[in-house]
């Protein structure tokens, strides 16, 4: 027996592990609408598919019996936009560490398993249908000031300037972020606290970064607080959420120059640096 599915060409055969599931889907029609959980059978779904691969079965499905598909978000499917941002049995991204929902594959679920699919749940980022949520507060953070607009003309040879090892593991960490929200979602306070502090870190710790490097503490943070977020308690659960594990160390840094920032006034920090 084999069930082919023609959206995706997905080809699921006698020989190959499946799995029968169910579904309870957070389904709301728009962000003033009431939302509710709808229950969905999603039974001969292969064991090697990805989650959002699941999805896509499961609204071909019902798109065949007239009814509206469910809307999530999606876009490269890799493992670096973070699009995919979906709470699955109460843990963001699922319950694999380290992993993105488009990396999660349904192996990672028992055959008959109820599995539990819910939008970010944060007051900074609303629900805008379904399990899509508006994440735009967090491109508000960067834009307030997660860039360096210094003119540097050609960009010059990588080689030139000479930096630790140590600075450049520890910023490179930090620029993993791909901004799907996950350590708000977890956090108990919604705090955007891990993602602007990678962002600050990341350009910080290198020598580009320098020039602007208190004002973008003092401008991010400040527009973090504006958007709405909670603050932050150090509960550590952000970084366990994080499917780029980056650590709240992070947010040590960024508080270290938020406060330094904060002691001199701002038309003095676009000079400042280390």
């Amino acid at each position: 027996m084999s069930y082919r599915l023609s959206a995706i060409g997905y080809r699921l055969s006698a020989e190959g592990k499946i799995v029968n599931l169910t579904l309870h889907v957070w389904r709301q029609a728009g962000p003033n609408s009431p939302g509710h959980m709808v229950r969905y059978d999603a039974p001969d779904i292969s064991a090697d598919m990805s989650f959002l691969e699941m999805l896509d079965v499961v609204n071909e499905r019902l798109i065949e019996r007239g009814e509206t598909p469910i809307a999530f978000d999606h876009d490269c499917r890799e493992g670096i936009c973070g699009s995919c941002s979906l709470m699955i049995n109460g843990a963001a991204h699922g319950p694999n560490p380290g992993t993105a929902t488009c990396q999660l594959h349904m192996r990672s679920f028992r055959d008959g398993q109820e599995i539990t699919i819910e939008p970010w749940r944060a007051k900074a980022m609303p629900v805008v249908r379904d399990l899509i949520v508006d994440r735009s507060a967090l491109d508000r953070i960067i834009a307030a000031g997660g860039f360096i607009s210094a003119p540097t003309g050609c960009a010059p040879d990588g080689n030139s300037i000479l930096i630790g090892k140590h600075l450049v593991d520890t910023a490179m960490d930090a620029a993993q972020c791909i901004g799907c929200g996950a350590c708000v979602a977890a956090c108990p306070n919604g705090s955007a606290s891990l993602f602007t502090a990678a962002k600050i870190t990341h350009l910080g710790l290198l020598p580009q970064g320098q020039p602007e490097r208190l004002r973008r503490a003092r401008r991010m943070v400040t527009q973090m607080d504006i958007e709405g977020f909670g603050g932050c308690t150090l509960f550590g659960e952000c970084q366990e959420a994080c499917p780029k594990q980056i650590s709240i160390d992070t947010i040590t840094m960024m508080n270290r120059d938020f406060l330094r920032a904060a002691l001199v006034p701002e038309a003095a920090t676009g000079a400042e640096s280390d």
